[in-house]
This record gives C-alpha cells, sequence and structure tokens, in this order.
C-alpha cells in the first residue's frame, strides 16, 4: 500500500482526495485476502471496488464492538480480522474488556505497528515536545496498546523515556524527581493520584521538572474542572490524547490550541454520525465514526466509536485544516443515564465534582428506587476539609445544573478505590 504523508494545513479538497486514494488502496489489499470484512462487504451488498469517493463511503456499513468480539469468539483467539497470515504479526494488545466480558484482542504487523509510531510523531509535534524532553510512563506495562505506543513512539524520536510499571506511586515520584522529568504519561486520574501521594510526603510537585502532563484513557483530560486541578498539583500544561485499541492513536490537544482534540485526518478519515438514525450530523454533533487508512492488518471501517463528540468550524489561525473537536470528548453513548427524563453523563457529574477542592475521589451507583433510576453519589473528603456543607452544596450543584436529585453521601477516608488505570466510577446496581 502507497505510504504517502499529507500535512494539516492542506486544504480540505485535498485532504479528500488524498483519503479516497488511500482508502481505494487499502480497500483493494484487504478484499479478498482478509475474511472479515470480505464477508461483511458481500454480506452488504457492496464491492470495494466501487468505492472511489470519500461520498462513496457511506455505503460501507457500520462496524461496532460487539460485532468485533463476536467474531473473535468465532474464530478464536484473534478473530478473523487479519489481512496476511499468522505468522506476520509482531504485536499483540487488547483492551480492558467488552460487553462479552472478554478482553477484545488486536494483533498488528511490523508495517502497522510503523504506522502506530508515525501517529505518534505526529501527535508529539502538536504538542510541542521537545528533544530535550524526558518522558516518564507512570503505569504498569501490561497488554494495554496505547502505553507501549506512546513511549515507542518518543523513544523513536530519541528522547529518553523511563518506564514505571511495578512499582508504587512513592517509587514512581521518586523516579520523577531523581532523573528530571519533564513530561508525564498516565490517566487524570493517576496525575490526581500520585499528587495526592505527593502531598502526603510533603514533596510539592509544582515545582518539580514537570511541564507537561499527557494525559488519556478518560474523559477527565476534557473536563475543565478536572483539567484545572491536576494543572494546579503539578504547574505543568495538560494535554489531552484520544485513541482507541481498534482504531489507534488519532488525536491530540495541540500546543497552540488548547481546550480542543485535533483528529489526525492523514491517518484516518473521521465522520461524526446522529447516533439514533446513523446519518451525518447536521450540525457537527454526535457520535464519531472512524475508519483508519493505514492499519492494513487489522483496519477497521467506519467504526462507531461510542465517542460523542462536537466539531469546532471556526477557522484555525495557522491554517490547520484537520477536523477540530471543541471539549474533546463530551461523554460516550453507553454511559449515558436517563435520570427523570434527564439525559446525563458521568463525566457532567464529574465535572462538578471535580470543582470542590474537599474532594478526594468519589463514585457514582445507580440503583433503582420506587422503579425510577437513582443516582447515589459517594464522597471521600480529603482528611483536612471542613465538610460540614459538603454533601448538601454538592446535591445543590447537581440539581442546579444537571437538573436532577442526586443523594450525596460522604464516606470515610481511604474507603473508594484508586486507580491506576482507567478508572471505574460508575457502578450499575439496577
Amino acid at each position: 500500500m502507497t505510504r504517502g504523508k499529507i500535512g494539516d494545513t492542506a486544504s480540505r479538497a485535498e485532504l479528500a482526495q488524498w483519503q479516497a486514494e488511500r482508502l481505494s488502496e487499502l480497500l483493494a489489499t484487504v478484499v479478498p485476502a482478509n475474511p472479515f470484512w470480505t464477508r461483511k462487504f458481500a454480506s452488504a451488498g457492496v464491492a470495494p471496488s466501487s468505492i472511489r469517493t470519500l461520498d462513496d463511503l457511506g455505503r460501507l456499513p457500520f462496524t461496532t464492538k460487539e460485532e468485533l468480539a463476536e467474531d473473535q469468539l468465532a474464530f478464536p483467539p484473534y478473530g478473523s480480522n487479519l489481512t496476511f497470515p499468522a505468522g506476520t504479526y509482531s504485536r499483540l494488545h487488547q483492551t480492558s474488556g467488552t460487553t462479552t466480558g472478554r478482553p477484545l484482542r488486536w494483533l498488528d504487523t511490523p508495517a502497522s505497528w510503523e504506522w502506530m509510531l508515525d501517529c505518534w510523531s505526529t501527535i508529539y509535534r502538536l504538542m510541542g515536545l521537545r528533544r530535550d524532553d524526558r518522558l516518564c510512563f507512570t503505569f504498569s506495562f501490561g497488554p494495554f496498546l496505547g502505553f507501549w505506543a506512546g513511549f515507542e513512539g518518543a523513544s523513536r524520536q530519541g528522547n529518553l523515556c523511563l518506564a514505571a510499571g511495578g512499582m508504587s506511586s512513592e517509587a514512581r515520584l521518586k523516579l520523577i524527581l531523581d532523573n528530571q522529568v519533564t513530561w508525564l504519561g498516565c490517566t487524570p486520574t493517576y496525575a490526581l493520584r500520585l499528587a495526592e501521594t505527593a502531598a502526603a510526603q510533603g514533596i510539592d510537585v509544582a515545582s518539580s521538572s514537570v511541564r507537561a502532563i499527557l494525559v488519556a484513557g478518560e474523559p477527565g483530560g476534557s473536563i475543565p474542572s478536572v483539567r484545572a486541578r491536576i494543572a494546579a498539583a503539578w504547574g505543568a500544561r495538560v494535554f489531552d490524547h484520544w485513541g482507541m485499541t481498534e482504531i489507534g492513536p488519532l488525536a491530540t490537544e495541540c500546543e497552540d490550541d488548547p481546550d480542543v482534540l485535533t483528529v489526525n485526518e492523514s491517518a484516518c478519515i473521521a465522520e461524526i454520525i446522529d447516533p439514533d438514525t446513523g446519518l451525518a450530523s447536521a450540525d457537527g454533533t454526535g457520535e464519531l465514526v472512524i475508519t483508519n487508512l493505514g492499519r492494513t492488518g487489522s483496519p477497521v471501517f467506519r467504526y462507531r466509536t461510542g465517542d460523542l463528540v462536537e466539531a469546532d468550524r471556526t477557522p484555525h489561525p495557522s491554517g490547520r485544516a484537520w477536523l477540530r473537536l471543541r471539549g474533546g470528548i463530551r461523554g460516550r453513548t453507553d454511559d449515558m443515564l436517563i435520570i427523570r427524563g434527564n439525559n446525563v453523563f458521568p463525566s457532567s457529574i464529574e465535572a462538578i465534582v471535580r470543582e470542590f477542592a474537599a474532594v478526594a475521589e468519589f463514585r457514582i451507583v445507580v440503583t433503582r428506587l420506587r422503579e425510577m433510576p437513582h443516582v447515589r453519589l459517594e464522597l471521600e473528603p480529603e482528611p483536612e476539609a471542613d465538610v460540614s456543607s459538603l454533601a448538601a452544596t454538592v446535591a445543590a450543584e447537581i440539581k442546579q445544573r444537571l437538573q436532577f436529585q442526586a443523594e450525596v453521601r460522604l464516606v470515610p477516608s481511604g474507603s473508594l478505590p484508586r486507580f491506576e488505570m482507567k478508572a471505574k466510577r460508575l457502578v450499575r446496581e439496577a
């Protein structure tokens, strides 16, 4: 497959032409070599050779995570989304889980992995990573894709990269300080957890060498109150990043464009659809759908990410033409709660909770009360915080801004779980 590149300041017409050419090349490589896509397109009655422009893309069927998970159950252990013989693949990564309770496994060839690292080169360029920056990835290096790709992407550029897997939070802090790390890579939750650990040890990380924190894996990186807490605790710039095991690393916050995610449209075709109808969104608000263009060994076409976004259609001062998402990822279609007729996302609740410095950690528990969905919000206060009116004040803010009454309870210090990977603060008991 041709490995051309197109810059982020190319016109939309030039970009569309380039994407269409890459899409045609990818389809010609994948069908009939890849059993999954060959079956899927045949079932939909679509001949891949007929897809010549981006206007034709809508004729291809959508793809979902559940569909891919079912394929892996039918063709264990990796499914049938393999364009090449199994022996040509060199990387295995997997998700944290699916609706089947099983992780989604993903294989990559050396060429597909190089495409992944190229995506990271673009991300680091847009973030303003310098050659003298030192990076520390503060999480355990398990089978999750993002950690490895981010680490290897920076290492390939010549930066010093520290892998802090298998260490306590205290040991990681020492590693960061001893090596004068300038960039951290972690989830938003763990950035706050490390700051909490540092405060308990009397360490002022805001005066450390850390100048930037790359966060991913949770919506917190795009929630203003969460970003503000992280930035204040570390005295550092917070950069949000977005990607998935199934699609690769595809969006980032740019150094010159805060609070906006820029999608790397040289690596994918992005669509925003109405999640209910599946039609293109008229106002640029809806679910993000991705077709990746370089992961030939295990590609996805029109993949419904479940992430809700809003396109920022204002011109970028630098002339950047790639899709920009105002406020990053707004929420997920599968996380939405319907409380007393109101559509509520957990990220909206977190945005309010994180405005209260007295709250160290929280959990959202959804139960049923008199046959209706009921939200119980558990707040764990900071050890020395004044909590006399905390629960009532938080409840009042939720009522005023989200239009529903939450039951807010204070729980003992240290009683709620802490997370190193993606936080799981939403518990459904009903």
